[in-house]
């Protein structure tokens, strides 16, 4: 007998429940309890799921009452908070209420950030005895959850934010790079990038951006940097162009299409500029001159101190100091001040390279190496061990067919540095078989008379 068919059972849907329809229903007391339960990354996140807690979320009051609880527990604190943002301590509800919707939340971040900043930057008073800088930066940046953010604007006016894509850190400087296949648009049609440094406040919030500030470091107009662009080096794939002192871009060999671009940044001031500037506006460093001296003759004019350092995306190549590095009057020409570090007829002087002179790089699956080509960063310091003159940029070793150096067989190479302020002239020799070996054999730093005048008050 057959077995008769069985009707198919209905499944009824069940529709989800907004949130909106949801938690507007409640009593005001109600939601008032739930968000009071909340901290600040927990209601920060809620800020994100829909609109109706996004402006439950942005209510003055919770975040007035975590302000008061975290800033102001004693009359000290509470005053020291005042005096910082200048802000009234809401200690009634209509203080609170009279404020736009979300400007307690706004404040609470930004107490958040400038505590934070107190607490760590106390750590840039430690300096190095070797590069006069301070020893700390790079914790501090951390501490502080810096990052950096790349802004393209094309030739049609659209503009694009880029998150670093990797940094390293060395000695004395930063290298920060942006790449990705497809991400960045034609060089030709670049009209200008902006690099921002990024604070960001720590939140318990994964998967979201967290609150931050950004401080603008540089802005580049690349269609007129990229007319008098130098080239510095290339491989199989890639050509660097030198834009600027610390500023290159990588293009795809034989095309126009931007495979990375990198900034390498000098330490001095690197907190303060990617922290306490405006979106628009960059932070100004306050300008430092030495005392006068009026019995010296040849104030300005001795006891520096020159640190210098080699390196690639991924090791130390040669780090030195030298120091009571000094110029006589008679010895200053064309407007330049020199001062020699290495000399080529001191033997002793001469110091050899730990690695090769090459700069490895990366563009998600593909990588490459460019030869004689790396990372050079300079810090100049006066007589009272203050940073008079500091240089972070990509430089490039190229032959040298006219040098000879005497006291060492070899090949002979040059790197050479050119900015507004000076020049860094480097002499290396690459020995030759049975055992290949670089040597710095030369090292010459020479400064402006305009910089040495206005730093010392001189007039040379």
């Amino acid at each position: 007998m057959a077995t008769p068919p069985v009707a198919p059972k209905r499944v009824s849907k069940i529709r989800p429940v907004s949130s909106r329809n949801c938690f507007s229903r409640l009593p005001a007391e109600i939601l008032d309890k739930i968000v009071s339960y909340l901290d600040a990354s927990a209601l920060f996140t809620v800020s994100f799921t829909d609109k109706f807690l996004c402006r439950l979320a942005n209510e003055n009051a919770p975040w007035a009452k975590m302000y008061v609880a975290e800033f102001c527990k004693d009359r000290k604190a509470k005053q020291k908070s005042v005096d910082e943002q200048q802000l009234v301590v809401p200690t009634a509800p209509a203080v609170v209420q009279d404020q736009p919707l979300g400007y307690w939340k706004m404040v609470y971040f930004r107490s958040v950030a400038a505590r934070d900043s107190n607490k760590w930057k106390r750590h840039l008073r430690a300096i190095s005895n070797y590069t006069g800088l301070p020893s700390q930066t790079e914790r501090v940046l951390r501490n502080l959850h810096v990052t950096w953010e790349l802004t393209v604007s094309d030739k049609s006016g659209l503009e694009a934010a880029h998150e670093l894509s990797w940094a390293r850190f060395s000695e004395t400087s930063a290298t920060l790079c942006w790449s990705g296949v497809g991400c960045l648009p034609d060089q030709r049609h670049i009209s200008t990038l902006q690099l921002h440094g990024v604070r960001r406040v720590a939140l318990n919030c994964p998967g979201l951006k967290k609150p931050g500030w950004r401080s603008l470091m540089a802005e580049l107009d690349v269609e007129t940097l990229a007319q008098n662009a130098q080239t510095i080096g290339g491989d199989r794939l890639v050509e660097l162009r030198l834009l600027k002192p610390g500023i290159t871009i990588g293009l795809w060999k034989g095309q126009n299409s931007v495979a990375f671009v990198m900034f390498t940044l000098h330490f001095l001031s690197l907190v303060e500029s990617s922290t306490e500037g405006s979106w628009g506006r960059p932070y100004t460093e306050p300008v430092y001159r030495a005392p006068l001296d009026d019995i010296d003759p040849q104030y300005g004019l001795h006891g520096y101190h020159l640190h210098l350092l080699l390196h690639n995306t991924e090791q130390e190549i040669i780090s030195g100091s030298f120091s009571q590095l000094a110029c006589q009057r008679s010895k200053i020409n064309n407007g330049l001040v020199q001062l020699t570090a290495v000399s080529r007829m001191d033997l002793s002087q001469h110091r050899p390279l730990s690695a090769s002179v090459a700069l490895p790089w990366r563009c998600e699956a593909l990588e490459g190496t460019v030869q004689d080509c790396c990372v050079m960063s300079v810090t100049l310091l006066d007589e009272f061990r203050k940073p008079f003159w500091c240089v972070s940029s990509l430089v490039s070793m190229r032959p040298e067919k006219s040098s000879v150096c005497y006291d060492r067989d070899g090949e002979c190479f040059l790197i050479h540095h050119r900015d507004s302020d000076g020049q860094v002239e480097m002499e290396l020799v690459r020995t030759e078989e049975p055992r290949q070996q670089v040597f710095l054999v030369s090292l010459v730093v020479r400064v402006t008379v305009d910089k040495v005048n206005e730093h010392f008050g001189r007039d040379y």
